[in-house]
């Protein structure tokens, strides 16, 4: 019934909303620095990314093949040649522009992905929250339907127990009366008042 209340922090809630970003500027930029330490028109390097990329990305369409894929892995493996293609690019490209331009594709291709995940957590969210709150509801119903009873059972209980006490004290006062006779009462079918 009581809930603890829990806040959570703006930037905890915006952190995964930024991890794309965050990824594919962390691969900009270790191709630039990679580009920097001598792959510019390397022939040798360009050949290892790419080899690398494809790589992945044949990982990622044989774990999505069949009925039994993993859709997680698959993602993880294409988005890991998608990086390895942008690393490749950014370290083998002479100039800035053609890094960039594929550092802002591939961030708005990260994005559209995950949006799609986030949407569906979100929804899921939202169907467990609905669910627990009828759920609650129902039992919360129940719980007032027993207390109910068992302060209608102590109450009853409570009566009983005055009247048991009220009972008692009546026969021992009307056995102290002057002239009462228990064996005219017991042969008229009446409690008698003598205790065992």
């Amino acid at each position: 019934m009581n809930e603890p209340i829990t806040y959570q922090h703006w930037a905890v809630k915006l952190a995964p909303r930024a991890v794309p970003a965050l990824a594919t500027t962390t691969i900009l930029t270790l191709g630039r620095i990679w580009n920097a330490n001598g792959a510019e028109h390397s022939t040798g390097n360009a050949a290892l990314m790419t080899v690398l990329a494809l790589a992945a990305a044949a990982a990622g369409g044989l774990t999505s093949a069949g009925r039994a894929g993993d859709a997680t892995l698959a993602g993880t493996a294409f988005a890991v040649s998608g990086g390895l293609a942008l690393a490749g690019v950014a370290g083998y490209a002479d100039g800035l522009s053609l890094p960039l331009l594929l550092w802002a594709l591939a961030t708005t291709v990260a994005y559209s992905l995950a949006n799609r995940y986030w949407r569906t957590a979100r929804r899921e969210s939202l169907a467990y929250e609905r669910h627990t709150a009828t759920r609650r509801e129902d039992h919360a119903h129940v719980e007032r339907v027993e207390t109910l009873r068992a302060h209608t059972q102590i109450q009853a209980a409570r009566e009983a127990t005055t009247y048991a006490t009220a009972l008692a004290e009546a026969m021992t006062a009307r056995a102290v009366l002057p002239g009462f006779d228990p064996e005219t009462l017991t042969r008229a079918g009446l409690p008698s008042g003598r205790t065992k």
